[in-house]
This record gives C-alpha cells, structure tokens and sequence, in this order.
C-alpha cells in the first residue's frame, strides 16, 4: 500500500508540473518579427475592418473583450491573454502579428485562414484599442 501512495503522489506531481508547464511556457518571438512596423494605416476603416476580422476569427475564444473568456476558452488549455492589461499593449505590433498569425499550441496558425496579412494588421490595430 505504502508504493502505490508513493506512486500515486510521483503521477500526481508529474501532471502538476506538466500542467503548469504547458501554461506558463514564454511565447518566444523571433527579434526580426518583433520589428516588424505595421504597414495598414491605423484609420476607422481599418479599425472596423479589424473589428469585423477579430469578431469572426478571435472572439469565440478570446471574447469580445480580449479578456480570454470566449465561449470555446474554457475548452483551451493555457493563457489565453488579456488583451486590456498592460502586458499585452506594451508588445510590438510586430510581436501582435507574429503570435496572431503564426500561433502555436491552441492558438491556430491563420496562414490559410486569412491569406491577406493586411486583414491581419487590422487586427493588431483593433487589438489596441481593447487597451484598459
């Protein structure tokens, strides 16, 4: 009996540093990305075209804040961000590109999804005005 508690606490303690693991590893962006100035002018029709953009694309699991508390969220494993904090806004638009575009782990690669980086960019733009 005395195994199996040993055993038992080994697995456990595994998960939980598997788990937290997973959640807390740093998204690392290329330098030459982080860079990288956004090219679509940061005008209302940009805006709202990003908006559109981030409704149908980010929303469902992001939320319509950027506060990660999309409907699917709960199913997703990780952080997914909050979009207002201070954090977030004081990335590059570069470095909001490349995560957003790119993705990794639960947060899809959009390269297929949205083949217009510009329609990207418009993202970026909204993205900062979901600032605190």
């Amino acid at each position: 009996m005395k195994k199996f508690g040993i055993l038992l606490t080994a697995i456990v303690f595994t998960t939980g540093l598997l788990s937290f693991s997973i959640q807390q590893e740093k998204w690392v962006v290329p330098e030459k990305d982080k860079k990288v100035k956004n090219p679509v002018e940061a005008s209302k029709e940009n805006f709202n075209q990003g908006k559109i953009l981030y409704s149908k694309h980010c929303k469902s699991c992001h939320g319509s804040k950027g506060l990660g508390d999309g409907i699917k969220a709960k199913n997703l494993k990780g952080n997914l961000g909050n979009f207002s904090s201070e954090a977030f806004q004081k990335q590059t638009d570069g470095e909001l590109f490349y995560k957003s575009y790119i993705g990794r782990n639960d947060m899809p690669n959009f390269e297929k999804k949205i083949t217009d980086k510009d329609d990207v960019w418009a993202i970026v733009h909204y993205m900062r005005t979901l600032k605190k």
